[in-house]
């Protein structure tokens, strides 16, 4: 798929020349950093195998010649590289996690890192269970054939293409010349999207493998495919409307950014609770070990479970997965950090915010770092998440909309089952509130912390700390004054960490909250502050540093480091609000730049366009795949409300194209008026029109705006 465009994430009914003036702006072009060095890791390399020949069935075989098939041989990660010893730590940017120790059982790809027993080869799939890690795509004319080619299974999946129907085949449908289907490799099926016009199976076409977690490799999706199941000849007029109307949103879908999957292990559950679980959750199939709140594909696997094709359920997240390699003096150190992004009230900037009235918050991620050195592991998590109350800024043309707490009276109720929630999942709860204290984030803040004073207690605390105030746009390093307002309670709430026997030392049992009002850029900034101080403790504690020790000491270490909580912020950005996090320059250099400022200018400019031209189609696409699309063609839904007249014909291009003629033509009128003292009274007549349709988009500005169908006022 390559590195993201901003415009590829959104409704491609963006003019072309438009589109390419956007991704201009914003520079999401794949540009070089010197601190970044291609991703390695072993278990990749393990993944690498070629496809088996076309396999032969009793029927007539008339095989495509193999350059009309597309590439089936699967791109691993190349090795890493030696370290040498040193002072200075050296280090390797790469993704995954370099955990890795002796199987349990069967045999495992071999990875060179080390790892701890208690962990690795333990959390991995049940063998009976285990998923189908490459396929070969049938498309016959009445069905799509999912041949097996891993060695897992003697029988084919069979999927009709006018209805969808599943069943097991023994044997490929007969072949001949004139029927000569197409072929590919596809790596597993995501889900079935089930519609009453028809259904629709997500299919992983492309991937990369990006590291290793418990010595089993990880892959990011790079490639998806939607396979139309709709090819009933009983298709009535309304359904093939139907069908055009939610296209857009499916060409949307196949450009999903930032999923990633394993085939053996569970990416759904940080260190700690994979560490917790017995045995018997282990042996259970990946899907239904799955964390529901992680589970990106939970609502697409339903028709797949129903069917009972546990080889077929791949359970995907959304988030980022990143790792450094790295020595300190004589010992190796190796970092990842992971963000696993909930379903819950998944959607766009602008278009989800604060909470849900069950209590899921809006663009809500926990971020596990993991340390692994010396045979210890440690792993800490924190979370980010809208100011969990029913709120809203709904765009309307302006560059900042308004902010409105909707049903007040509720904002209690969901504010502590939110909380309540997090005390189960994470122990202690602190609550750290990045947002300003004045104007319209101020009257949010107050009714933040009136709502959750009378909750309070020693297992949930509230922090305010106004970012911009203090820090402002360059001085970050103020950010130590926060840090001695928490340091006791990180200290107190502690870390995952295991010895060289996997056994645990200590437990975390407490976690940070951190919010703004995108919960991106402001938070982003935070959290790598906290992560590399919770880093320095544990590398203190396993002797890797002194007392007095910290990672700027080590240049190199320092810079991959704040790389890698760079392109964390900037993964989880680009999925909410299609750009890279503002502040970046701060996270990745340790310091801000006039090239960083200039880069937030072009960033903010990109995210009003998106938020007010494209994004609505986006959440459409998002909500259909999460099951929650208000639409006439989804299940169990009821069709939304009409646009009104104004909205059905409202159209920012149209207006602009009208007052941009209105000026023109008032220009020709003063240039005659000199003339003919009635080309005035023209001009004065073209400037009112220009005057009137403005005023008139003004007033009506949420109309004009790319709105999801889906979306209705909480109000």
């Amino acid at each position: 798929m390559g590195e993201p465009r901003v415009c590829d994430l959104v409704s491609p009914t963006i003019p072309a020349p438009t589109r390419q003036i956007i991704n201009d702006v914003i520079g999401l072009e794949k540009k070089p950093k010197k601190t970044e060095i291609p991703k390695t890791d072993r278990a990749c390399q393990a993944a690498r195998a070629p496809s088996p020949p076309l396999s032969n069935s009793k029927s007539p075989l008339c095989l495509p010649h193999r350059s009309e098939l597309e590439d089936s041989v699967d791109v691993g990660c190349p090795a890493p590289p030696q370290l040498s010893s040193g002072d200075r730590a050296r280090t390797t940017v790469c993704a995954g996690l370099p955990f890795a120790a002796p199987s349990r059982g069967r045999s495992r790809p071999t990875n060179r890192s080390r790892g701890h027993p208690i962990m690795a080869g333990a959390n991995g799939a049940n063998p009976s269970c285990k998923l189908h890690t490459r396929l070969r795509l049938w498309e016959f004319a009445d069905r799509y054939v999912f041949e097996p080619i891993d060695g897992l299974a003697d029988f084919y999946l069979s999927v009709s293409r006018a209805n969808g129907s599943m069943n097991l085949v023994e044997e490929l449908p007969p072949r001949s010349p004139s029927t000569n289907p197409k072929v590919r490799t596809v790596y597993g099926v995501i889900g079935v999207l089930k519609l009453a016009v028809g259904s629709y199976f997500l299919v992983i076409t492309d991937r990369d493998c990006v590291g290793s977690y418990l010595g089993h490799a990880i892959f990011k999706v790079t490639g998806l495919k939607v396979l139309a199941c709709n090819n009933s000849p009983n298709t009535s007029s309304e359904q093939k409307k139907m069908e055009s109307d939610i296209s857009e949103l499916l060409d949307a879908a196949e450009r999903t950014m930032g999923l990633y999957f394993s085939y053996d292990i569970n990416l759904t559950l940080n260190s700690q609770r994979l560490c917790d679980i017995d045995d018997e959750f282990k042996s259970r199939p990946l899907w239904r070990q799955a964390e529901p709140r992680f589970l990106w594909n939970s609502y697409l696997l339903e028709p797949l479970i129903e069917n009972k094709l546990d080889q077929y359920l791949l359970p995907v997240i959304q988030g980022s997965f990143q790792n450094i390699h790295a020595e300190v003096g004589s010992e190796k150190v190796d970092v990842t950090l992971i963000a696993r992004r909930c379903t819950g009230r998944i959607g766009t900037r602008m278009w989800r915010r604060g909470a849900d009235p069950e209590g899921y918050a809006a663009n809500f991620v926990e971020s596990e770092q993991i340390l692994q050195s010396k045979g210890y592991t440690a792993s800490y998590v924190q979370v980010r998440g809208s100011m969990p109350f029913l709120w809203e800024q709904i765009v309307d043309l302006t560059y900042k909309p308004s902010f409105d707490v909707v049903r007040q009276e509720e904002a209690p109720r969901v504010l502590e089952r939110h909380f309540n929630d997090l005390k189960k999942k994470y122990g202690a709860v602190l609550a750290v509130d990045l947002v300003n204290t004045g104007g319209g984030e101020g009257r949010l803040r107050e009714r933040y912390a009136k709502s959750i004073e009378p909750i309070l207690n020693d297992d949930l605390r509230y922090v305010h700390f106004d970012f911009h105030r203090i820090c402002g746009h360059i001085h970050f390093e103020r950010l130590s004054q926060l840090y001695e307002q928490i340091k006791d309670y990180l200290k107190k709430h502690g870390y995952l960490l295991l010895n060289e026997k996997g056994d645990k030392i200590q437990e975390q049992d407490g976690t940070v909250r951190s919010n703004c009002i995108d919960c991106l850029d402001r938070t982003n900034v935070t959290q790598s502050m906290i992560g590399r101080r919770i880093l320095e403790s544990q590398l203190q504690r396993i002797g890797i540093f002194s007392d007095n020790d910290t990672i700027t000491k080590y240049p190199d270490f320092d810079a991959s480091y704040k790389v890698l909580w760079a392109n964390h912020g900037d993964a989880i950005s680009i999925q909410y609000s299609g750009t890279p996090a503002l502040k970046g320059d701060f996270v990745r250099y340790g310091k801000r730049s006039a090239q960083g400022i200039l880069n937030d200018l072009q960033y903010s400019l990109a995210r009003y366009y998106l938020n007010n031209f494209a994004d609505g189609t986006k959440q459409d696409a998002m909500d259909l795949l999460q099951g929650r699309y208000i639409t006439s063609v989804s299940r169990d839904m009821a069709a939304p409300t009409k646009a009104g007249f104004v909205e059905s014909y409202a159209s920012v291009r149209i207006a602009f194209a009208l007052v941009s003629g209105a000026l023109l033509f008032m220009m020709m009128s003063l240039r005659q008026a000199r003339n003919d003292s009635r080309h005035l009274l023209l001009s004065l007549l073209w400037a009112g029109l220009c005057i009137g349709i403005t005023h008139f988009v003004r007033s009506n500005g949420r109309v004009f705006t790319n709105r999801p169908r889906s979306h209705k006022s909480r109000d």
